[in-house]
């Protein structure tokens, strides 16, 4: 019986693993100065289908190209959503078509500060979230968020 579980897990992998490359030709990078540029293999976003991925992002600012390593939790959380906001508007999208995003914190008893921030963005029919609690992030930010948008 386990044997059976494992083959048809096998199989299931396989097939998805299958669709996914079929999809992988119509798949398109999305980039814009208005956001960090990514500073390593990754992609600020991809979309495929009518699907965009959004790669994390931290509190950097576009214009200067630095970290603001001495913000509050707030002022990180806004730049962090900033620049998410400009990736999606290189596609022509809004922070409205966010469907789900995970949060990362460096420190959980932060939570409130960013979620007001976080809520001033999504103000009806917020995105799905997780949000954890992580060791370290790049820079040593205090946020970094992913998101998925949906074009409708």
């Amino acid at each position: 019986m386990i044997r059976f579980h494992a083959a048809l897990a096998f199989a299931g992998t396989l097939l998805l693993a299958t669709q996914g490359f079929a999809q992988t030709a119509g798949k398109t990078v999305i980039a814009t100065p208005n956001a960090p540029e990514a500073i390593g293999p990754y992609s600020q976003a991809i979309k495929i289908g009518n699907m965009v991925f959004l790669a994390g992002q931290v509190a950097i600012d576009p214009k200067t190209k630095q970290f603001m390593k001495d913000a509050g939790i707030e002022d990180q959380t806004r730049q962090t959503l900033e620049n998410l906001k400009a990736v999606l508007e290189a596609d022509g999208l809004t922070m409205e078509h966010i469907v789900s995003t995970s949060v990362f914190m460096k420190d959980l008893n932060d939570f409130g500060k960013m979620n007001g921030v976080y809520g001033s963005y999504f103000k009806t029919a917020p995105p799905a979230r997780a949000t954890v609690e992580v060791a370290r992030l790049p820079l040593d930010a205090k946020v970094e968020i992913v998101a998925i948008a949906v074009r409708p």
